[in-house]
């Protein structure tokens, strides 16, 4: 069974400021610390579940925030970037059994953590057929395009508790919530057992029946707080710029959606 992981440091247990995601920070390495200790639970869930290759994408900021020395046996690391449309979940294919989600976030426009953006801070929010767009969305319906389905996801409950409909099968552990400029982190101690338990028990079901159908066509509509970034964006190939601040990408294929979204956002 081959696994794909996912992780960003935003919905880990103990991050609260953008200070403390930024590898610049001085207060940067014991949350690193924290996002690696986290994704090495979900990897533990993994293979006690019986996945026999796990593929770990570092997808928060450069790419190269996972202690590689701290890797297990059969698991790879994906540090870095390319630059290809599928971003936080590169590398993944249907070569695949499921994909799982460490240490996300709620999408811009969203209250229930203070770290809550969609991809980069240009936008005040992006919907995705009218719904606000989570990275989790996007990249898990990326996987979806993939027929992988997405099975496991940790990060601040406004995230998981908003994003169980978009995958019936979805298994979450809520790290913290927020409020404003503040969270509430859980324990550390619990959230490591929870994410050992519950990345096992997602693996466990029946993944096939875990699949889902992507709609037949998408609506892409970005609100960006500085309408220059807009006008810029609108010169994107099939973008329409419906307002100051505001541009939509129509197309029937998540690809081309997958395409804007790394050019426009």
């Amino acid at each position: 069974m081959r696994i794909f992981i996912s992780a960003d440091i935003e919905g880990v247990t103990t991050t609260t400021t953008h200070e403390e995601c930024n590898s610049t920070s001085p207060l940067y390495p014991r949350h690193a610390e924290q996002m690696t200790k986290e994704v090495l639970a979900v990897v533990e869930g993994a293979f006690a579940a019986g996945a026999t290759e796990i593929v770990i994408k570092d997808a928060h900021g450069s790419g190269m925030n996972i202690d590689p020395t701290k890797m297990p046996e059969n698991v790879i690391l994906q540090r870095n970037w390319t630059g290809h449309p599928y971003l936080m979940v590169e590398g993944v294919d249907k070569s695949f059994d499921a994909a799982m989600f460490v240490g996300y976030h709620s999408s811009a426009g969203k209250p229930g953590n203070p770290l809550s953006h969609t991809k980069t801070g240009k936008s005040a929010y992006i919907k995705l057929n009218n719904r606000f767009a989570s990275e989790f969305m996007i990249y898990s319906w990326a996987c979806a395009l993939e027929g992988v389905p997405s099975v496991f996801l940790s990060g601040d409950k406004m995230l998981c508790d908003d994003e169980a409909e978009l995958h019936p099968s979805l298994i979450s552990v809520a790290t913290k919530d927020g409020l404003g400029s503040i969270t509430r982190n859980y324990s550390t101690v619990t959230t490591m057992r929870s994410l050992r338990e519950k990345s096992e028990q997602a693996l466990k079901q029946n993944l096939s029946a875990a699949k889902i159908v992507l709609p037949d066509s998408f609506e892409l509509e970005v609100f960006y707080k500085d309408q220059g970034e807009a006008e810029r964006a609108s010169h994107y190939p099939g973008a329409v710029k419906v307002s100051s601040n505001i541009v939509t990408f129509k197309h029937d294929c998540y690809y081309e959606v997958l395409r804007a979204i790394k050019w426009i956002v």
